[in-house]
């Protein structure tokens, strides 16, 4: 009897891991994968002309954090939404982003050269003449406006003499707002509002029973994946 439970435990836990193998670390650095929306917008037909646009900021709106109890102070979106509305306005080749959530330090960098220049120190790779900075034709703002947790959730499972198989997941799902802003007139000119819904799921197998006096045998094994 010990030796059937042994072998059933091993068929399962062998058979998940084959299902569910752990990839290897990769010790050398991979860019960001990209996916069909990158696609879609590096596959753009060329304008007549680009428009220069500034982006200040993409804040995080929603004030949600981490459930986790070991990540009080972790949000449970990222933060870094103007690099990343930055780089896709870049790669659009629609648009020319303006440096502008870093702005206090590029005038700082103007201030020292301009001194520089005042002492007629001028550094090299500047020149004699330092340019005004160019002024953008459109403004874009907005940011990530919610996020809404567990709006489906569902599992199943089964466990027979001490060893189970179960399954759950749950669907969040984050909306996030752009807004196009005429510099001019401060119209807007467009506003958009769009939402992802991030799918999270857990598979988990495991044994736990005895399979002698005083002799308990557990195993588990758990993978999870958000998509």
């Amino acid at each position: 009897m010990r030796l059937i439970a042994l072998l059933c435990s091993t068929l399962i836990l062998g058979g998940c891991s084959q299902s569910m193998s752990i990839p290897a670390p990769k010790d050398e650095p991979t860019l960001m994968p990209r996916g069909a929306t990158y696609l879609d917008l590096t596959s753009l037909p060329l304008p007549r002309g680009p428009v220069y646009v500034s982006v200040y900021d993409f804040r995080d709106q929603t004030g949600q954090y981490k459930p986790q109890p070991n990540s009080n102070f972790s949000t449970a979106v990222p933060q870094g939404g103007a690099a990343m509305l930055t780089t896709a306005l870049l790669n659009s080749k629609w648009f020319i982003p303006l440096e502008r959530e870093g702005l206090q330090n590029l005038l700082t960098e103007r201030k020292i050269i301009r001194a520089a220049q005042s002492k007629h120190e001028t550094p090299k790779n500047h020149g004699n003449h330092l340019p005004s900075l160019m002024a953008a034709n459109i403004m874009v703002e907005g940011g990530i406006i919610a996020y809404d947790t567990n709006i489906q959730t569902g599992g199943a499972g089964a466990r027979y003499l001490g060893i189970g198989l179960s399954s759950q997941y749950r669907t969040d799902q984050v909306t996030v707002n752009v807004r196009a802003v005429d510099i001019r007139s401060g119209r807007i000119l467009l506003s958009v509002t769009t939402s992802k819904t991030i799918l999270s799921q857990e598979l988990q197998t495991g044994i736990f029973k005895f399979i002698d006096y005083k002799d308990l045998l557990e195993a588990w094994l758990l993978y999870t994946f958000d998509a």
